[in-house]
């Protein structure tokens, strides 16, 4: 025996053959979301951890037209922006005044206005100075002057986000299909912002798609669309509230874009989810930041839990 034909019993650290194969950091992995909530309301003595909706089965509908003759329809859960409800600018905090409570319906000929200040995108990382990181209706009308699709739907929707889901599913996501045939839709681009809203679109994905819509969800949180159980997803690995891109980057929203209507072509089975080859940013730090309890030393989380109450 020998040391060149026998493997060393005590090889080097794993730290080290992580570093040498070029493995990524451990955090650098998609965020938890679910289980960064549950053990932040767990820590901070909030109750009930949230249940989130969950299904074995996942309708699917495939393209009834080529993608190139077909109309899309954008559904988001950004909300316009309203001057009498406060902050709803770039940097704003969390404004619940700005929520709004019913499914709307408006014009893709114009430029809306849309803010997702209402809702618990990440603050932290991202501004919100650039809607089209939420809001791909600029890309989408590239396409459909590249002939990449055949047109944009006349109308877009929005839809409330909400912590019940029978509310979605039994009113909003309802009331979303109604739209998409009047509007004759041929399939939907959804992007969601926070977490619930990550859910809130999965179930009306699920709804569209059990009608003969074929969806794609444009998600930053991979765990929550796959629990809810998606047919479609394109998970971009970027802090909450950039599911269609790079802020201030439009090749990287263009390009999101377009592997969405990719994954609307390619998808052959539902729980089809593509990850996005793009990075945030080479520093996957960022990722341990929301909800984090590891982050609270102990002896200050007395200081979180009164001040949540």
């Amino acid at each position: 025996m020998n040391a060149e034909t026998h493997p060393d019993p005590n090889p080097e650290p794993p730290a080290t053959v992580a570093e040498e194969l070029g493995f990524l950091a451990a955090i650098d992995a998609p965020v938890p979301y679910m289980q960064r909530l549950r053990d932040w309301k767990l820590a901070v003595g909030g109750g009930t951890p949230y249940v989130w909706a969950h299904f074995g089965d996942v309708p699917f509908s495939a393209l009834r037209k080529p993608l190139t003759a077909s109309s899309i329809a954008l559904i988001t859960t950004a909300a316009h922006y309203q001057p009498d409800k406060g902050d709803q600018g770039p940097g704003s905090r969390y404004n619940a005044q700005a929520k709004f409570f019913e499914v709307y319906a408006s014009p893709t000929s114009n430029d809306p206005d849309l803010r997702v200040s209402h809702v618990g995108i990440d603050r932290k990382h991202t501004s919100m100075e650039d809607p089209r990181c939420w809001f791909p209706l600029d890309a989408l009308r590239a396409a459909a002057s590249a002939g990449r699709v055949g047109r944009v739907a006349p109308r877009f929707f929005g839809v409330p986000t909400v912590r019940d889901p029978r509310t979605t599913i039994w009113i909003h996501a309802g009331e979303v299909l109604r739209l998409c045939m009047e509007d004759q839709v041929d399939a939907a681009i959804l992007i969601p912002n926070c977490t619930i809203c990550h859910q809130t679109l999965s179930l009306v994905a699920r709804m569209l798609e059990q009608s003969g819509i074929p969806t794609v969800i444009m998600a930053c949180a991979k765990d929550i669309v796959e629990h809810v159980g998606v047919p479609r997803a394109l998970f971009s690995d970027f802090p909450l509230g950039n599911g269609a891109g790079r802020p201030g980057d439009v090749e990287s929203q263009i390009e999101t874009l377009g592997r969405a209507l990719d994954l609307l072509e390619s998808a052959r089975a539902p729980r089809t989810t593509v990850q996005s080859p793009l990075r945030w940013s080479d520093d996957p730090r960022w990722k341990s930041d929301f909800s984090n309890v590891e982050n609270i030393p102990a002896d200050q989380r007395l200081h979180v839990q009164a001040a949540s109450r």
